[in-house]
């Protein structure tokens, strides 16, 4: 929607306000038309009803405003005697509506402190539930959100069954795009395939201020960009669910190039501005390997345990059992391979050309592991457009930034302009994930934009093994890894046994007090 658009319904929404609700604001002992001058009349209306002026704010923020206004019509009509079960019933499924059979068709008194006359179970319960949603989504859209890892594309940093909090606030929580959706819930209602949002109306984009800048090395939960597509790796790039950036799936991957850098990946190292780049102790880079034995036995779970390995080695199909390919393994474990007298040899499996796979899909002898050199955008700077870079940055200028874009007699007409330079709107970043060899990353669909980053994982709070059984829960929660934080250098540290001491001083002091309180009632 245009800012005219948003304008002309905001102003309809006020004509709506006024007209069901008018009369109750005279009787509340206020004038009529102070019910239609906007945000002054939501702050009046916060007095009718007894509830702190800064709820007015949150009928400004979207997701959260759509929660808030139920609350605000329940409140409404329990401020003139409206209690009982059925008026909540009816003021909810109306979508406020009925507040204008009781604004014209009744005659109602104000009650001007709701204290001393009872309220229906119903309307408190449901008061005090929307309300409680209110502060959750508010958490979890501007501060803190969980998230599951779902693939390996990070092992040995994240591993697939961690449990993460995202932090909004270190870069800078963006406002949300979709302005009618479910709270706290993504692109689908829970446990079914239905959408939980509309596409429109929508808003523009905006973040508010951060702390820091996405760094090198950081790991950044952001929207799949192409989150479009048929389907994984398809070069087509076929279109199948056209989602509002914030809907878009969720991913996780490790920021390696930031704007206006030059970046090359040479054997699977990536190179800033012909330098490598150097990753922080905790990551670790894995490729896969194909191992040949003499075909005597081989202790592959001994591998798989030591190295907490969770993609599964296998035997090529028309190959005999002394031939064993290890889809990701760091350097630690193929030292480690090498130690068993029945290995004769193991080598990384030799990448190939992949015409149409690799970003920016124009170039044959590009390979996941040997690419480049790739310039990355960055806001504010304007690059010469030619036939040979135009795959590399029509996504951006047609799709991200949202112009028209064609070709004729030589030269490019971009917004109906003729020209051959382009500036960018906004930066741009280059992910990637340390599985160098299966991860659906930057090298297959190009680069992610700033309005795309959700935040940064900060903190594990739960792991569980997805390969052990919930008949073994205590095997199956990696106890290691619970309470410890995701970025940084240094080795993991638990934090879970200081919770524990916390938790217990914390009830054991509660439990005190209120022994003490009883006590010293009774005495009395």
């Amino acid at each position: 929607m245009t800012m005219l658009q948003w304008f002309l319904f905001f102003l309809l929404i006020q004509v709506i306000h006024f007209a069901g609700t008018w009369k109750l604001y005279t009787k509340a002992g206020y004038k009529a038309w102070q019910a239609l001058i906007p945000v002054y009349n939501a702050i009046i209306l916060m007095r009718i009803i007894n509830r702190p002026t800064w709820w007015v704010i949150l009928l400004f923020i979207p997701i959260v405003n759509l929660i808030m206004f139920p609350v605000i019509w329940v409140e409404t009509i329990r401020s003139f005697g409206k209690n009982s079960t059925l008026d909540t019933v009816l003021v909810v499924l109306t979508l406020g509506f009925y507040t204008y059979y009781i604004n014209y068709a009744t005659s109602v008194t104000y009650i001007e402190n709701r204290s001393t006359k009872p309220a229906s179970e119903a309307g408190e319960t449901m008061s005090s539930i929307l309300f409680a949603v209110v502060v959750a989504t508010i958490i979890h859209t501007y501060a803190i959100q969980p998230y599951t890892i779902p693939s390996s594309s990070l092992e040995k940093t994240l591993l697939v069954g961690d449990f993460l909090f995202v932090s909004k606030f270190h870069y800078g929580a963006r406002t949300p795009l979709t302005t009618v959706a479910m709270p706290m819930a993504h692109d689908t209602i829970p446990f079914t395939k239905q959408k939980s949002y509309l596409k429109k109306p929508h808003l523009p984009y905006f973040r508010l201020p951060g702390f820091q800048k996405v760094q090198h090395n950081d790991i950044v939960v952001f929207n799949w960009p192409i989150d479009t597509v048929y389907t994984f790796r398809d070069p087509l790039r076929r279109p199948a669910v056209d989602k509002p950036i914030d809907k878009r799936t969720n991913y996780v991957k490790r920021a390696v190039g930031l704007p206006g850098e030059n970046l090359s990946i040479k054997n699977g190292y990536v190179f800033i501005n012909d330098k490598q780049l150097v990753l922080n102790d905790r990551a670790k880079l894995q490729f896969a390997y194909v191992v040949k034995t003499d075909g005597k036995p081989f202790d592959i779970m001994s591998v798989i345990k030591k190295f907490d390995i969770t993609e599964t080695p296998y035997y090529p199909s028309n190959a005999t059992q002394s031939i064993i390919v290890f889809p990701a393994l760091t350097n630690e474990a193929v030292d480690y391979i090498k130690t068993f007298s029945a290995v004769q040899s193991i080598d990384r499996i030799p990448d190939t050309p992949m015409p149409g796979f690799i970003f920016p899909h124009n170039k044959k002898d590009w390979t996941t592991n040997n690419l480049g050199p790739i310039h990355i955008p960055a806001k504010g700077e304007t690059v010469r457009l030619t036939a040979e870079n135009l795959p590399m940055y029509k996504r951006i200028i047609d799709t991200y930034e949202n112009n028209t874009l064609a070709y004729a007699d030589g030269s490019f007409i971009i917004n109906g302009v003729r020209t051959n330079d382009y500036t960018f709107k906004q930066d741009y970043y280059y992910m990637m994930g340390d599985n160098r060899d299966n991860s659906e990353d930057s090298r297959f669909w190009g680069f992610v934009p700033e309005d795309h980053i959700v935040g940064k994982p900060v903190f594990i709070w739960m792991s569980l093994d997805q390969n052990t059984p919930w008949s073994k829960f205590l095997d199956k929660v990696r106890w290691d890894r619970l309470f410890t934080t995701v970025n940084g250098n240094g080795a993991k540290t638990s934090y879970f046994p200081y919770f524990i001491v916390v938790l217990i001083g914390y009830f054991g002091y509660t439990t005190y007090r209120n022994r003490k309180k009883k006590k010293e009632k009774n005495n009395n």
